[in-house]
């Protein structure tokens, strides 16, 4: 399987089939059309270091705790292309941990911007002062 300039062999990818959820008549509970799809992200030797450091730091829920992405795919009514939807789905994982994120460049906030704040926040005081009864002092 081709992902960008990576390629994963097919023995590292781990398909297996089930019946889907939900409507479908006779059929949803004859065929086994839904696929799961089995990613082993941490032991995977096609996936250079960083990239496998970056989709493990990934908080995403399709991910175990051993590292093993699992991608469930019952879109479609035939298993072909609810294997295809799948492999889509994790060709787009994968590529998510190709691009390193740009790093934040801290800022300052412009001294209009403060004086803005500053003002905001005396309006709200004195609004939250009036509700006392007292008012503003």
């Amino acid at each position: 399987m081709q992902v960008g300039p990576l390629s994963i062999p097919e023995h590292e990818l781990v398909e297996r089939f089930v019946r889907a959820s939900g409507p479908g008549g006779q059929n949803v509970n004859k065929v086994a059309t839904a696929v799961e799809l089995r990613f082993d992200v941490a032991a995977s030797p096609a996936l250079p270091e960083m990239v496998r450091a970056r989709l493990l730091a990934r908080r995403d829920r399709r991910m175990t705790t051993d590292g093993v992405l699992v991608l469930s795919a019952q879109r479609f009514r035939t298993q072909e292309r609810n294997r295809e939807d799948a492999r889509a789905r994790l060709a787009a994982f994968i590529e998510s941990g190709l691009r390193a994120p740009t790093p934040r460049i801290a800022t300052r906030p412009t001294r209009a911007a403060k004086e803005r704040r500053l003002g905001e926040k005396r309006v709200r005081a004195a609004r939250k002062q009036g509700r006392s009864g007292r008012g503003w002092e």
